[in-house]
């Protein structure tokens, strides 16, 4: 038996893990940071690092502690290396660092796109998944489509060309005057809205499996907002009016539809093209429930997502993914260094 001890720190959760062989949650801690981003509608950087700081230390013991091990019982420390925002990811290696050279442990960094993959190998531990499977990662700051092949195989077929899904709900959710973090309180709207009173665009229609959402926040803007007094362009950093006459529930359950069916088609496109067995999704926007039942309904294959702790950013997963990377003999030294910018690709670790 493998165990890991897993360090997240790549935006806005300071989190820390430990897992058994990949498939076994011992103990999963999470120190949110929301309610002190919500006052700036989205994620502070500098904010972000001195909580991090702030809270690891006591949050990795407290992991330590509830899983009921000792470091000389833990295996491996894998972190969080990238990608992400600079100052948050230092956070965590820094430590893992410490943490490794003082309890003699190997060190492992982790690709944070492969540890929201891995969230779903903890969700039925005796279940195995059959390759080939098409993954699609939708979260604040990543829209990917992978084909996974194998464990640590990765084909890109897709990704956002500007938004990634989760930024265009934050956005859209600010306009409408929603609290952060825009994703469950539009979808939270939207259950009292009409999802055809507006007729958003339906992104990007060609024959890539690319996304493309600037151009739905965009009409968004357009069709709910007071335009500049006589037609003049808005200025920079001004606040948007809304129209007297929006119902934010409409636009809310709208632009949710349009977004959703987005993501659906081209991801169920890509699964007939490449043959897949199931698909996953992951990622903190794989919460949303009508995301979930239209890609049950409209893919033609299972469809697996992880519950609703393991959607947004958590340790657990990274341990999970360490538990593969250890195992296929991934180690790193007190060289590590963070990846603010890191695509998961099958070389993505050799690179």
């Amino acid at each position: 038996m493998t165990t890991v001890l897993g360090i997240e720190t790549s935006c806005d959760e300071t989190a820390a893990a430990v897992v058994l062989d990949g498939r076994t949650i011992l103990s999963t801690i999470v120190a949110s940071q929301i309610d002190l981003h919500a006052r700036y509608g989205g994620v502070f950087p500098e904010v972000a690092s001195r909580a991090h700081i702030e809270a690891i230390g006591a949050v990795v013991e407290q992991a330590v502690h509830d899983a009921g091990v000792g470091y000389d019982q833990i295996d491996a420390i894998a972190v969080t290396r990238g990608p992400g925002l600079v100052g948050s990811l230092l956070v965590g290696v820094n430590y893992a660092k410490g943490l490794a050279l003082a309890t003699g442990k190997p060190l492992l960094g982790i690709n944070h796109l492969e540890g929201h993959v891995y969230s779903l190998w903890l969700t039925e531990p005796n279940r195995e998944i059959k390759f080939p499977v098409l993954v699609l990662i939708v979260s604040g700051g990543h829209t990917e489509l992978l084909l996974m092949e194998d464990h640590g195989q990765y084909r890109r077929l897709g990704g956002t060309l500007d938004d990634a899904a989760g930024e265009a709900f934050d956005k859209v959710g600010r306009l409408l005057g929603l609290p952060f973090p825009g994703g469950p309180n539009i979808e939270r709207a939207a259950m009292m809205g009409n999802a055809i009173a507006y007729k958003f665009p339906r992104a990007k229609r060609d024959d890539s499996y690319d996304f493309s959402f600037s151009g739905l926040k965009t009409a968004v803007l357009r069709e709910v907002t007071v335009p500049p007094a006589s037609g003049e362009p808005r200025r920079r950093g001004e606040t948007p009016r809304l129209r007297a006459d929006v119902s934010i529930n409409d636009v809310a359950a709208s632009f949710q539809d349009a977004l959703v069916s987005a993501l659906v088609d081209k991801t169920a496109r890509a699964a007939k093209a490449y043959q897949v067995t199931e698909i996953l999704l992951a990622g903190g926007v794989s919460a949303n429930q009508v995301l979930r039942q239209r890609m049950r309904a409209e893919a033609g294959l299972p469809v697996r997502y992880p519950p609703l702790n393991l959607c947004t950013d958590n340790a657990a997963m990274i341990a999970a993914a360490g538990f593969y990377r250890y195992r296929a003999g991934l180690r790193h030294g007190l060289e590590l260094d963070v990846k603010p910018m890191w695509p998961l690709t099958s070389d993505a670790y050799t690179r």
